[in-house]
């Protein structure tokens, strides 16, 4: 029985963890956040107030038969009382803006920094990039939970402070505990109803989050310029559009049966106000027509009843708004808090050798999350200091996953990837990383400018080394043909002066990138693939120079170009088939050879081999 209380427990009180959070970034960021929150509350209930008292107060001078002056200096007061609350709250609601941004883009970064950072595996788990998305709605835009919650707070700040209030005066009207207890069981009931209902769409999150996530995709994907000539060609812009409209008629109709739950909630807060409101009616006029009341005194009690049903409404919305960006800010935090299963700080430094780095795989299996059978099985590897390794096979054989390995992206399933003898999973995951300059098939570039992608950086840019590789990487009469050089846009999508580059100057610029980190171990996956014969011959002369002092790890499926390495693995079935040089394998006459012989026929002049 404990436990259920204690689920239960958590379940209520999930969404209030959500503030000490927010609050917590407000005091590192934006310190005036906090302050504004309690200024706006009490400048609002104080125009309120003083709404509430100008009409009792005039009507009381003028049943008092007061002097003309007398009046008049009544109206200028609350005229003046209401000129300068109106004031404070506009003035205070502007300026409060800013700070609400700056705290809201704080939680930005923190997601962004977090997907940055977080172990590898974590970028490719359906779940994890499900919670990434829920995490991105809540700090898109100004009434995401993430900056509304100081808008509610207020509120409930003004409302609470305003039930005080109105309770009070109506109390000191006509005392009676029938009333008050009345007021505090509805206002109980209304509260405790509307937090179940606010809970419902929590408990219904991972509903409404795929729903979101589907049509977010398509829509990222219909503006993604790299589809836009599939778009047109395969006339893939209706289905992409039914794909939205099916999915989107599935949120409209999960919208539709929240919005059914919370008109049940409005039906209750309607009979509960009726209830409220001509229980105190009825009261304040039985005491009128017993005692006697003046029409001031009366108006004023009739407005305290208003404003007090305004209160006790605001004061529910204001909880279950409370609740609802309580659950939008524990969003954020589900995608902050993901368990990691690299170490990154509580590593280990690495040991310092310079370039002297020798990685070994032992015993080494890995299969991917959901598949039926290990990729690679058993294997075994050492990569010497310095040694250039070239590592080919047919597609699947599991050449990318092998380097992904090596570098660190993944853990093995079973065996141990060595840095000098030492289980890498000891490490700094990030300091891991810093050993590895790559060039993968994935292109990643952003849209800044060419020597801030080569320098991966806007900031300290060595130009001249930048430059060394930029020739390295065959480039520079690219380079020298740009409108501004280095200092050219790469892309449109940021700036109007960018420019697009081939497939080929891509890669070239990649390799430029991985040249300038200049890190103890190079890999290449497939660097040459958008090159012509002629850009991929220039590309293995200067091979040699590349990779002149460090490791290298290439990955082709062009054999011809593994002939610039020391070594060569024949990948197949998870393990190693072949292993040895270009030459030692051609005479070996097995698997390599038998795909070499293929891939060349269609090299030889003329074709005639391929005619026959």
């Amino acid at each position: 029985m404990k436990k259920p209380l204690q689920k239960i427990f958590r379940e209520l009180s999930l969404p209030f963890r959500g503030i000490p959070f927010m609050i917590g970034i407000a005091l590192k960021t934006q310190k005036s956040v906090l302050l504004f929150v309690p200024l706006l509350a009490f400048s609002e209930l104080g125009r309120n107030l003083a709404g509430l008292l100008v009409s009792p107060v005039i009507l009381g001078k003028v049943e008092e038969a007061a002097p003309l002056g007398e009046l008049f200096r009544a109206i200028l007061l609350f005229t003046f009382l209401l000129i300068v609350f109106n004031a404070a709250c506009a003035y205070i609601e502007t300026n409060a803006m800013f700070g609400r941004i700056a705290v809201r883009s704080r939680v930005i970064s923190m997601l962004h920094r977090k997907m940055c950072v977080t172990s590898f595996p974590n970028t490719e788990d359906t779940e994890v990039r499900e919670k990434w998305n829920k995490a991105g709605l809540e700090v898109d835009g100004n009434s995401s939970s993430t900056e509304a919650v100081w808008k509610f707070l207020g509120n409930l700040l003004r409302d609470s402070a305003g039930l005080i209030i109105y309770v009070f005066m109506l109390s000191s009207a006509a005392p009676n505990p029938v009333l008050l207890t009345v007021v505090g069981i509805t206002t109980a009931v209304n509260y405790f109803f509307g937090l179940w209902i606010q809970d419902w769409e929590w408990r219904h999150r991972e509903e409404k989050g795929k729903l979101q996530s589907k049509m977010w995709y398509i829509v990222e994907k219909s503006r993604d310029l790299a589809f836009a000539k599939d778009v047109r060609l395969f006339g893939m812009g209706g289905w992409l559009k039914d794909i939205y409209l099916s999915t989107n008629r599935l949120y409209m109709a999960f919208i539709l049966k929240r919005e059914k739950i919370n008109l049940s909630a409005n039906i209750l807060d309607v009979l509960l106000t009726v209830l409220r409101n001509g229980l105190a009616y009825y009261y304040l006029i039985s005491v009128t027509l017993k005692n006697g009341m003046p029409a001031a005194e009366f108006l004023l009690y009739f407005s305290a009843v208003g404003g007090f049903t305004s209160a006790v409404k605001g004061f529910c919305e204001a909880c279950g708004k409370i609740v609802w960006v309580g659950h939008g800010v524990q969003n954020v935090r589900d995608f902050l808090d993901l368990p990691e299963s690299f170490r990154f700080e509580n590593g280990e430094p690495l040991p310092k050798n310079g370039q002297d780095y020798e990685i070994e795989l032992r015993d080494v299996s890995f299969r991917y999350p959901g598949a039926d059978k290990d990729i690679l099985t058993d294997f075994n590897l050492k990569i010497r200091p310095g040694e250039k390794l070239a590592i080919v096979g047919l597609n699947g054989a599991g050449k990318t996953t092998l380097v992904k390995l090596i570098c660190g992206f993944y853990d093995p399933t079973k065996g141990e990837v060595l840095l000098n003898g030492r289980d890498i999973r000891l490490f700094n995951r990030h300091d891991y990383y810093s050993l590895f300059s790559a060039v993968f098939q994935q292109v990643s570039l952003l849209e800044v400018s060419l020597t801030e992608n080569i320098a991966s950086s806007d900031t300290d840019i060595d130009l001249s080394r930048a430059e060394a590789c930029v020739e390295k990487a065959g480039l520079t009469e690219k380079v020298k043909s740009l409108p501004s050089g280095g200092k050219t846009h790469i892309g449109r999508r940021v700036w109007l002066d960018g420019v697009e580059l081939s497939g080929g100057e891509t890669q070239r610029l990649l390799l430029a990138r991985a040249l300038y980190k200049d890190a103890p171990v190079l890999v290449l996956d497939e660097p040459t693939a958008a090159l012509d014969p002629i850009a991929e011959n220039d590309i293995y002369l200067k091979y040699n120079g590349m990779t002149a002092g460090r490791t290298a790890v290439y990955i082709s499926h062009r054999l011809a170009s593994t002939r610039f390495c020391d070594r060569i693995l024949f990948i197949e079935n998870g393990g190693i088939a072949e292993e040895g040089t270009h030459e030692a394998l051609l005479r070996l006459n097995g698997r390599y050879a038998e795909l070499f012989r293929v891939q060349s026929k269609y090299y030889r002049e003329g074709g005639q081999e391929d005619e026959e």
